[in-house]
């Protein structure tokens, strides 16, 4: 082997970016190629549970998203009319799971991810085909160049060791390997987000459940707060004036803070997406030298909290299990597919719509709160407490797989 490997990330979301640092780490030449013009995220947030916040330590850069982080995990579930069902306990989480939940602005993470990247890895603008997979004896093969270039000379081909796809839930990369998949399907419900500043509200974190629809505020650095919403709607709805608008109608009448933020909030602030989830695994996370990762191999249902954490754990594994993409499906798919499963149990849960089921549901919420914060935190057993398979000072177990000479 001559030369170092190369490694050509397709996406540059937070799964793929953390792929890129974590290759970086270890020696491989990395590119990640990113459709959009720019990579910062608009209007959203992402919540870190103690799993991410170890993968993030194996990149250098756990203990500066804790210091990030302002909201720390206290706050808990509240009805629409402002009773609380439940309270969460950041020192109880701490004590069994080595970490709080933490809350951050999605462009925050991004930027950090990005910073550990070398100058020119990554290139925005530019759309990325998978060619060839290859196998052991040949390198992949990526095609790639501006996404709104209709001349297909301007586009270059790349080879690689490795490809990662790591392009989303429409993965182009997982339809190429794995054509015959039934892809993301319909979750059954929608969702709003907002990130805003809202200086001089005070409030507790909170998530409410109602009837088929609910609410989620937290605060942030700065003075800023990110709330969602979620309601069981048809695919491709949208509000007939405006989605500000449309959650007043549905909002409007809950508890504090829901009116503060709402009232502070502009059209253009909010943003609307269906939820679609993969509900057929596909048979593995990698075909030839090409590795799929985050939503584009396991996107699952908001409900855990666990979409982002767990693209980020496929990134230090897929470093870790680089030259061996059968041993990273054999790590990743059981977990992935689990949790996943587990994320739209959850989401019959929360978003239940009947009125007999609402009741049986907060009674028991009320019920277990009753018991100690440790029943709830039970549920995250075996997610938050997992541990990356090496650690931040081990960059370097082997060489990376070289070109074919």
């Amino acid at each position: 082997m001559a030369g170092s490997a190369r490694a050509v990330v397709i996406g540059g979301g937070i799964g793929g970016l953390a792929a890129g640092a974590a290759l970086h780490r270890r020696g491989w030449e990395v590119t990640v190629l990113e459709r959009a013009r720019s990579l910062a995220p608009v209007g959203a947030a992402i919540s870190l549970a103690p799993n991410a916040l170890r993968a993030l330590d194996v990149l250098g850069i756990g203990d500066e998203i804790r210091e990030l982080a302002a909201w720390q995990g206290d706050g808990g579930l509240r009805t629409p009319s402002g009773r609380w069902l439940s309270r969460s306990d950041a020192a109880a989480a701490t004590a069994r799971f080595g970490d709080p939940l933490v809350l951050l602005p999605r462009a925050t993470l991004i930027d950090r991810l990005a910073a550990l990247l070398p100058p020119g890895g990554v290139r925005t603008g530019t759309v990325a085909t998978v060619v060839d997979p290859g196998d052991a004896g040949r390198p992949a093969r990526v095609r790639g160049g501006p996404a709104d270039a209709d001349d297909p000379t301007a586009h270059e081909e790349l080879e690689a060791e490795l490809v990662v796809g790591a392009d989303g839930i429409n993965s182009r990369v997982r339809t190429a390997l794995f054509p015959d998949h039934p892809g993301p399907v319909y979750a059954g419900f929608t969702t709003w987000r907002v990130l805003i500043p809202l200086p001089g509200v005070a409030f507790a974190s909170h998530e409410t459940w109602g009837r088929g629809q609910l609410w989620g505020t937290h605060p942030l650095q700065g003075g800023r707060v990110y709330a969602y919403a979620a309601a069981v709607t048809p695919a491709g709805g949208r509000a007939p004036d405006d989605e500000r608008a449309e959650l007043l109608r549905r909002y409007g009448d809950w508890h504090h803070p829901v009116p503060a933020v709402l009232a502070a909030s502009r059209p253009e602030d909010v943003l609307r997406h269906d939820v679609h989830h993969i509900a057929t695994p596909p048979p593995a996370y990698h075909a030839g030298r090409v590795a799929l990762l985050g939503d584009a191999a396991h996107a699952m249902p908001p409900t855990l909290g666990q979409g982002g954490n767990q693209a980020v754990e496929d990134a230090v594994v897929l470093a870790h299990h680089a030259r061996d993409l059968a041993a990273y499906t054999a790590a990743r798919l059981p977990r992935t597919t689990a949790i996943a499963r587990q994320a739209v149990r959850i989401a019959r849960v929360d978003m239940a719509g009947g009125r007999a089921a609402v009741a049986v549901r907060d009674t028991a919420m009320a019920a277990l709160s009753r018991l100690g914060p440790a029943l709830f935190l039970r549920g995250f057993d075996g997610i938050a407490d997992w541990r990356p398979p090496y650690a931040a000072g081990d960059v370097q177990l082997g060489e990376p797989q070289g070109r074919d000479t």
